[in-house]
């Protein structure tokens, strides 16, 4: 069981990094190009967005219906419905920090095959707050 979960993730990982690169989400500049909405806007990341909501709407009128998925005994689905302060700082931080560098976490990681600095340096960077807002956290 677990090597069909570990091969199914593997599939499951190389088929989203081929999405975004194909998708051209791994270009930086594409990607602040897609969010600079009032100044030189590409709006060719529309599609790609516009295909994953297709894409998940579609699925998910036939996975959430199914009792448990196929590698797992239960679905984790969040449970919390609550719009609070740590969402919306945790949500803006994000769309800061993907407009200033053109990354978010998956895109970044794709991004490392490139040889560049700058995916190195996201991720850097993301890794040290996401633990440093842990360490933060259980310090309190």
């Amino acid at each position: 069981m677990k090597n069909k979960f570990n091969l199914v993730a593997l599939i499951s990982g190389l088929l989203f990094g081929l999405g975004l690169s194909i998708s051209q989400m791994v270009d930086r500049n594409r990607v602040i190009g897609f969010l600079d909405v009032t100044g030189n806007w590409d709006p060719t990341l529309i599609f790609v967005l516009g295909g994953a909501v297709g894409v998940t709407v579609i699925s998910f009128r036939y996975v959430l219906p199914m009792k448990k998925p196929f590698f797992s005994d239960k679905f984790y689905l969040p449970t919390s419905k609550d719009i609070d302060l740590p969402l919306i700082l945790g949500a803006g931080i994000f769309g800061i920090g993907w407009g200033l560098s053109g990354y978010c976490p998956g895109p970044a990681v794709t991004s490392l095959v490139q040889a560049s600095i700058n995916p190195f340096i996201f991720l850097c960077a993301f890794l040290v707050g996401s633990f440093g807002l842990k360490y933060w956290q259980n310090n309190q």
